[in-house]
């Protein structure tokens, strides 16, 4: 079993940068591929980034390609999504999510593990 807990989330204005925060417990952390992904009000969950555990292998979904960096920390068992020049249409809860495996998959189902969540809100 794998507990993750996301954090930073909050209010920025458009152009703004945040940096959020997953922290896992349970397993041994750098046995999981970790993903994030977000929900923004009356729309899917979709895919934001993902990374292996020894971080080489990274994806983004094409609209944060260049603004944001999924990054890990395994002594830490963290993992972080630096995000740069936010957007309005960025804002939406953040889930970061984990599962077993040695390529980041984008669909959300093939996830097994995943945080409550933290909401982040760009003002235009």
């Amino acid at each position: 079993q794998v507990q993750l807990a996301e954090s930073g989330g909050g209010l920025v204005q458009a152009g703004g940068a945040l940096r959020l925060s997953c922290a896992a417990s349970g397993r041994t952390f750098n046995s999981y591929v970790m993903g994030w992904f977000r929900q923004a009000p009356g729309k899917d969950r979709e895919f934001v980034a993902a990374l292996t555990w020894s971080g080489d292998n990274t994806d983004y979904a094409d609209s944060v390609k260049g603004r944001f960096t999924v990054s890990r920390d395994n002594a830490k068992n963290t993992v972080y999504l630096q995000m740069n020049s936010l957007k309005p249409e960025d804002t939406a809860v953040y889930y970061c999510a984990a599962v077993l495996g040695s390529l980041p998959p984008r669909r959300n189902f093939e996830y097994v593990y995943w945080g409550q969540g933290t909401q982040v809100t760009v003002s235009s």
